[in-house]
């Protein structure tokens, strides 16, 4: 099982950023390759990611349970998903929770198994990985609160979440992690 435990600055009040992380589909809009798919009235969701590297593209299906706690701007996370030919899953829980006063500390903590051929590679750099998603996700969430309503450009579903960037992002978290002397398991 892999740990995460991150926290990310977005230059918004937590009332202005809490009524987007509390609807799944602006969240989904704001992961690169990301698309909510389908929504029952229990907090269920189903959804997809696409990620390309290279020429090679990955299809990942899933579905997650959420949990709001409104009133302490936090949610709880289930999920689960299997790539397209079915040979690697994943399963992850998971807190989100959104605090400050002029800006939103967004702490993002969880964890995550995934079996199968990407298994190696998740244990070798999921969290890097995870932090790169968390980075672009709260670069597309700033981008939102920065925009005139309904004016901002978002990739969503309709771009396929770009390997090079966020491999590069991925590396340059590991690199920070090696010369600070945190090592994260």
């Amino acid at each position: 099982m892999i740990s995460i435990h991150e926290e990310i600055t977005i230059a918004a009040p937590p009332e202005a950023v809490w009524p987007l992380l509390s609807d799944p589909a602006l969240v989904a809009s704001c992961i690169p390759g990301a698309a909510l798919t389908k929504a029952d009235d229990k907090g269920g969701y189903q959804g997809t990611m696409r990620v390309k590297f290279g020429p090679t593209v990955a299809q990942f299906r899933g579905e997650a349970k959420l949990a709001y706690d409104h009133a302490a701007r936090r949610c709880k996370v289930e999920g689960r998903g299997i790539d397209g030919r079915g040979a690697s899953r994943a399963n992850a829980t998971g807190i989100v929770e959104a605090s400050g006063t002029d800006t939103t500390l967004l702490r993002v903590e969880g964890n995550f198994h995934v079996t199968g051929p990407l298994e190696t590679f998740a244990n070798a750099g999921g969290v890097h990985l995870a932090r790169a998603l968390l980075a672009e996700f709260a670069a597309n969430v700033a981008k939102l609160m920065a925009a005139p309503a309904g004016e901002a450009e978002l990739p969503g579903e309709a771009a396929a979440l770009s390997g090079g960037k966020i491999l590069s992002r991925a590396a340059a978290s590991w690199v920070r992690e090696k010369f600070s002397g945190k090592e994260t398991k």
